[in-house]
């Protein structure tokens, strides 16, 4: 975290209002329906993919709940500070572990209607299961905004069905992918960290 202080002081902005959300931004995202953020760990299923797990708590001060926008897989990298529009694919990177955010046709591990949804690939390598489109109503997301995540492979949605686990991650949340709509879709960023355009893009942009 030692680089995010360093880098605060010249080219992020520590969102409090509808500022854009945009990409390389680090972001935490609360769900609308359980009011819990998205959260992985090095905790790795015990059935279906094996993977990393990926989970919802309610504590809104842990670290390993941010995660980085990244462009989806198939995508060139995109600038510092580039607007995420809706529609547009991304991935998101786990902060702390650097995995990306996925899932696949394994079955959930508590929820057997739904998909499972893991934490995958190595330094931010994955495969086309880390793609995620921003679904939205506007034409780009701002932070005030609940966006759903469709899964690009599955077509599927981000979703908190309202299982949680016990040990060894008692109290946290199932997260799953399913093809219904409804508010256990929804996603908000709540506590986030936006970069801003880089200085060759952004004359005249005041940051704080």
């Amino acid at each position: 975290m030692i680089w995010l202080t360093v880098f605060s002081l010249v080219c992020l902005r520590i969102a409090t209002g509808n500022e854009l959300v945009t990409c390389t931004s680090v972001i935490k995202l609360q769900n609308v329906q359980r009011g819990v953020r998205l959260h992985s760990h090095e905790v790795k299923y015990g059935s279906g993919s094996g993977q990393q797990s990926v989970t919802g708590v309610t504590n809104s001060d842990d670290v390993n709940s941010y995660w980085v926008i990244k462009n989806g897989s198939n995508k060139p990298e995109c600038k510092r500070g580039e607007e995420i529009k809706c529609g547009d694919v991304i991935r998101l990177q786990h902060f702390s572990t650097r995995r990306n955010l996925h899932s696949h046709t394994f079955t959930a591990p508590i929820t057997g209607s739904h998909q499972e949804v893991s934490a995958f690939g190595e330094n931010g390598v994955g495969d086309d299961g880390d793609n995620w489109q921003v679904v939205c109503s506007s034409d780009l997301w701002y932070k005030t905004s609940a966006v759903r995540l469709r899964h690009v492979v599955t077509s599927k949605y981000l979703t908190v069905p309202g299982s949680t686990y016990g040990r060894p991650i008692a109290g946290q949340y199932e997260i799953t992918a399913h093809g219904t709509i409804s508010d256990a879709s929804l996603w908000r960023p709540t506590e986030a960290v936006m970069f801003m355009p880089s200085s060759e893009d952004s004359a005249g942009h005041d940051e704080l």
